[in-house]
């Protein structure tokens, strides 16, 4: 069955990209390496990544919105697994388990607009001070993994916190070389622009002109409302914004010895205000530092 996707419809979605940070200091579940990935193969951890999930399902019906139940494999790539000891058959078979749950989830809400997106992220951290890959190098990178489970089930892949233009593009025409839809997220400092000062918006014109306009649509992740929104000016391809709780940087964070889950009533309201103001946009959620009263604070918000 072919799903509307958000960019098609007049229905908002709802996503939920905090797993990481909830799973820890909510769910009380450790994360080797910061991945969730992992947990897949462990047998207590595995039904608490699909319940998070399965809590999303729970509260896009509730306030009568879509969802995009993303897989635990943001980290699920070659580079980013090898240090935990996973090759490449081990990861093959973990992407496709993953995206076996989450279908398994869809059909259990039972609705047309609950959508499975396979989640990947960037070769490397995506703070790391690497150089940026050529745009035909992501393109066979990336491949790799959106191939490995093209023809299971997926609605579309979501990549996050991708912060170079090249390899953002390289993602994008990997994704159409398996013949997945593909919705790009960047991730932004406190200015609004990417890590090498690349302004949001340019770095989505940027791709659109590298890949003729294979990507969906476009996003932005894992920064607060306050870091971008002042440079928004209602770009047509921006459908997502995907927020931290929290107003710290990305260097503040990191070096954080405790959560900063700032206030979920502000957060939702900064939120709806936004999607007020771009009727472009219709997906919202939460990213680091979130948790479900983020969550329901900014459903009951958008859903008028």
């Amino acid at each position: 069955m072919k799903r509307l996707l958000p960019h098609q419809t007049d229905q908002r979605f709802l996503v939920f990209a905090a797993t990481g940070t909830d799973l820890i200091f909510n769910r009380g579940v450790e994360l080797p390496g910061f991945a969730s990935f992992p947990l897949i193969e462990d047998a207590t951890a595995q039904p608490i990544i699909v319940d998070q999930m399965r809590d999303l399902t729970k509260v896009a019906a509730e306030f009568e919105l879509g969802c995009i139940i993303d897989t635990p494999t943001w980290m699920a790539n070659r580079d980013r697994a090898a240090p935990l000891g996973y090759d490449s058959d081990r990861l093959t078979a973990l992407n496709r388990k993953a995206v076996e749950l989450m279908c398994d989830l869809r059909t259990e809400a039972a609705r047309d607009d609950v959508l499975v997106a396979l989640c990947i992220g960037p070769a490397c951290d995506a703070y790391a001070k690497t150089k940026p890959m050529t745009v035909a190098d992501a393109r066979a990178y990336h491949a790799v993994q959106v191939g490995s489970v093209a023809d299971a089930g997926v609605d579309l892949v979501n990549a996050y916190t991708f912060n170079h233009v090249e390899e953002a593009a390289g993602a994008v025409l990997a994704a159409k070389d398996c013949g997945v839809p593909i919705a790009v997220s960047f991730v932004v400092e406190t200015d609004g622009c990417l890590d090498n000062g690349t302004g949001l918006e340019d770095a989505i014109d940027q791709v659109d002109a590298l890949t003729d306009q294979a990507a969906e649509y476009f996003m932005v992740n894992c920064a607060h409302p306050d870091h971008f929104s002042h440079v928004l000016t209602g770009h047509a391809r921006l459908r997502g914004i995907v927020v931290n709780a929290s107003r710290c940087s990305h260097a503040e964070l990191d070096e954080a010895t405790e959560l900063d889950d700032g206030d979920p009533v502000e957060l939702g309201a900064e939120v709806a205000r936004l999607l007020h103001a771009h009727p472009a946009l219709s997906i919202a959620g939460g990213c680091c530092g979130s948790d479900f009263r983020h969550m329901r604070e900014i459903a009951s918000r958008i859903r008028a």
